[in-house]
């Protein structure tokens, strides 16, 4: 301690030990923070895209649909 107190000498040397524990862990939980935040963004950007690609795979199969009625001369196409 650097200076004397009335506090007993043990309970203040292990909340200071507390103190630069957690001070020491600090880097370590925002890096695992910042990981985890990134995988979670990276997971939902691919969700995304598979459901785009679901989509245009609707739509495409749609487009093809009219185009083959109109081909064989539906009535349903040309409304």
């Amino acid at each position: 301690m650097a200076f004397p107190t009335s506090v007993n000498d043990q309970i203040t040397d292990s909340v200071t030990q507390s103190n630069v524990k957690v001070i020491g862990e600090a880097p370590a939980v925002a890096l695992g923070s910042l990981y985890q935040s990134l995988a979670h963004a990276a997971g939902i950007a691919a969700e995304n895209l598979v459901t785009q690609q679901q989509n245009a795979n609707n739509l495409s199969l749609a487009i093809v649909t009219r185009c083959a009625e109109a081909l064989l001369g539906n009535t349903s196409a040309q409304e």
